[in-house]
């Protein structure tokens, strides 16, 4: 299976070709406002470097969000021309599943963070499972101080990745059971893995049906039935 795998959701932008589980090829660049003009040469050089044409593409595995408004708009919308143009089938994936199936912690109970501006956060607990993670409660947006409450009434040992460097001094403090660690940004290489997981289970989306998770206004009204992302997600954990 030939996967082509967008990430626009973030500062950070991916693009990632695999198959069979492998990596083949990947590009990237941190740039909060370069996404539209970061796509298309780094596909190319993906394609170029892999020596795969475009019609050899099995499914696509696009970033929806939460993040950047711009940015999301941009990877679906790629996602959706190149889907269109080859018949491939596509996958989404949210930013903050993700983040957590990178996360290398075997035991914290994790908090993936994307600073979605304006002050707010969005975050969603999961707990590493054998062979992956698994969700653990529902998506929120919340302020740095909302988060704070989030993280101190964990019963657990928790780790926090994502948008952290960034955090105000008043989220981790006082936070004894909580630290910070990686990855930094959800990435290609990620969404491969995971968009094989959903595509051999049949989870596609049609190109005219896929929803940006934007989550705040009034980018968009939320709607959380869209964000809902159960099951078990490969990953790292173990």
């Amino acid at each position: 299976m030939k996967i082509l795998a967008v990430d626009t959701a973030t500062s950070a932008s991916s693009v990632a070709l695999g198959e069979g589980g492998q990596l083949v090829a990947m590009s990237v660049r941190v740039d909060r406002r370069g996404h539209g003009g970061f796509l298309v040469p780094a596909i190319d050089f993906a394609f170029e470097s892999a020596g795969w044409k475009p019609r050899e593409i099995d499914v696509i595995v696009v970033d929806v969000g939460p993040g950047l408004f711009t940015g999301i708009r941009a990877g679906i919308s790629t996602a959706q021309a190149i889907a269109a143009s080859v018949g491939a089938p596509l996958v989404t994936v949210s930013s903050l599943t993700a983040l957590a199936v990178r996360a290398a912690t075997g035991r914290r109970r994790i908090w993936p963070v994307v600073d979605i501006r304006r002050g707010q956060y969005a975050t969603r607990p999961f707990q590493p499972v054998p062979g992956g993670v698994a969700p653990d409660g529902p998506a929120e947006i919340v302020t740095a101080d909302g988060l704070h409450n989030l993280v101190e009434s964990d019963a657990e040992d928790t780790l926090l990745v994502g948008d952290t460097a960034g955090f105000p001094p008043t989220v981790m403090r006082g936070l004894h059971r909580a630290k910070t660690g990686r990855p930094r940004y959800p990435s290609a290489d990620v969404l491969l893995e995971i968009g094989e997981f959903k595509a051999e289970r049949d989870h596609f989306v049609r190109p005219e049906d896929v929803r940006p998770l934007y989550m705040r206004e009034p980018d968009a009204q939320i709607n959380w039935s869209d964000f809902r992302e159960e099951g078990i997600w490969p990953g790292a954990a173990g």
